[in-house]
């Protein structure tokens, strides 16, 4: 033989010499539910050791992130059902919780990253996206609301809006909103290819908003598209967007190539609520080794083509590199 492609595995050293693709703390985007309260560390039933977390315990949460080297923090608020209203007004409010949770971040590590879920779902009673009239989500109104929202969270801190409601046409509106209100340096992180998946379901038990009607097929993507998710990421950016999301994560990687072969902005791929409860019940049953199957998830993702990664394994990974 000429070439022997077992010269290059034959130990560990070797390996990781040789090895392509390196995912780093750095990566990162550490996905964080909040609450009201104090002293409140709720774990989510569907997400073994994942917890809702009150403003004070928020800031503890992130300390440790840093400590670790995370850096950048995706927030996300469990509103009480009294402020749910059919206006999503709650969304608009500048006291409200996402306010907060943005300042306390910021005071308890002012250099943090900080990520705003934008979409209305955690303040509407019907648990979707966008605003409901007649048993149809509608868009262009639903686009005042957002971009409202993302000048809020603006004025309070955020480093990154996140709209991930897939509404056409958001992203130029929240652009406008934020560069109108004198927002210049607020990046846009965009639910580009947000697919209509059942993966999502552990994440809308954390936050109460799974919706009360129908499903979200009319504005989240049909999961058997793949060119379709091209055109959003490339529309999204024309309007404005600083990085471009594929969600899910594992059962879409082809995507993610695909959206990372055809723009030049970073990629971020979300490891969704589903695929974190599916390792982890695995786990708890003995199926499989719950830290190779955090470090091969997260690696393929990687290798797939995203430059960051919004996961709930984030800690975990950090810890494991670490030690």
């Amino acid at each position: 033989m000429i070439r022997r492609n077992r010269t290059l595995r034959k130990s560990p050293s070797v390996r990781e010499l040789v090895a392509e693709t390196r995912p780093g703390v750095d990566d990162f985007i550490v996905p964080l539910f909040v609450t009201e309260g104090t002293g409140v560390k709720e774990e989510i039933s569907s997400m073994p050791d994942y917890y809702r977390l009150s403003l004070d315990n928020l800031k503890k949460e992130v300390n440790e992130l840093w400590a670790l080297g995370l850096k950048s923090v995706l927030l996300f608020v469990k509103v009480p059902d009294n402020l749910k209203d059919e206006f999503c007004s709650e969304a608009l409010n500048k006291k409200g919780l996402m306010v907060r949770a943005i300042q306390a971040v910021k005071e308890a590590q002012p250099g943090m990253c900080v990520m705003t879920d934008v979409a209305l779902d955690p303040f509407s009673p019907h648990g979707h996206d966008g605003l409901v009239k007649n048993f149809e989500i509608v868009n262009d109104e639903t686009l005042k609301i957002l971009s409202e929202m993302s000048v809020i969270h603006a004025e309070a801190g955020a480093d990154f809006v996140a709209p991930s409601d897939m509404m056409d046409g958001r992203v130029a509106a929240i652009r406008t909103a934020l560069e109108n209100n004198g927002f210049n340096k607020t990046g846009i992180l965009a639910y580009s290819a947000k697919y209509a998946s059942c993966f999502y379901g552990p994440f809308r038990d954390a936050l109460d908003s799974a919706p009360g009607f129908g499903d979200k097929k009319t504005y989240q993507m049909d999961m058997r598209n793949r060119k379709e998710a091209i055109k959003e990421a490339l529309d999204d950016i024309n309007e404005g967007a600083d990085i471009v999301m594929v969600k899910p994560a594992g059962a879409y990687l082809d995507i993610i190539r695909e959206v990372k072969n055809a723009v030049n902005v970073p990629v971020a791929a979300y490891q969704v609520s589903g695929e974190y409860a599916m390792i982890k019940a695995a786990a708890q049953k003995g199926w499989l080794n719950e830290q190779a199957a955090i470090t091969e998830s997260l690696t393929a993702i990687k290798r797939a083509g995203a430059d960051l990664i919004a996961s709930y394994f984030a800690k975990d990974f950090a810890k494991l590199n670490r030690e």
